[in-house]
């Protein structure tokens, strides 16, 4: 499918999130973080969002919601939803990252990688959300692309060797 006429080309940093009808292409690079998009086929609508952890340190107090904790981009995204008059199981969901930058970090408490792919599939599971495709863990970086007029979704990733050197 050719890219329709005046596209807008969003980039979304750590923590953030965006929503948009079928002129958007969206696009992420990850590391450890954890990006999450929904498209809705007959809509022509979709979003992602870039987590950088799972949740805020101090989730007691009352705080504007922020796209960088897992559980509050979530929150966002539904709202997004909410407010084009669908239904989140009208969408499609796709998650990708959670790569190790750090190999003597792997498997242990300070994982925050694993931390955030675990913190992204409960959360899936909690809103009733079902993953059509994922791209999770591993090492390295990962660019993620999403055509929000077609909803394909594009992946590069490159993995870190032992060494911590880039490979592919």
């Amino acid at each position: 499918m050719a890219d329709p006429d005046g596209i807008l080309e969003i980039f979304l940093g750590p923590g953030d999130l965006f929503f948009g009808d079928r002129d958007t292409r969206i696009r992420t690079l990850l590391g450890s973080c954890v990006a999450v998009t929904l498209w809705h086929p007959r809509a022509k609508l979709g979003g992602m969002c870039h987590f950088v952890v799972p949740s805020r340190p101090s989730p007691g107090m009352h705080h504007e919601l922020e796209g960088r904790y897992a559980d509050e981009a979530f929150l966002m995204l539904l709202g997004e939803i909410r407010a084009t008059a669908t239904s989140p199981d009208e969408y499609e969901v796709k998650m990708f990252g959670g790569g190790s930058q750090f190999a003597e970090f792997s498997g242990h408490a300070m994982d925050v990688a694993a931390r955030n792919v675990d913190a992204g599939l409960e959360l899936l599971k909690y809103h009733g959300l079902a993953l059509t495709s994922m791209h999770l863990g591993g090492t390295g970086h990962r660019q993620v692309v999403l055509d929000v007029w077609s909803g394909d979704v594009w992946l590069r990733h490159v993995e870190l060797a032992l060494d911590g050197q880039a490979r592919g």
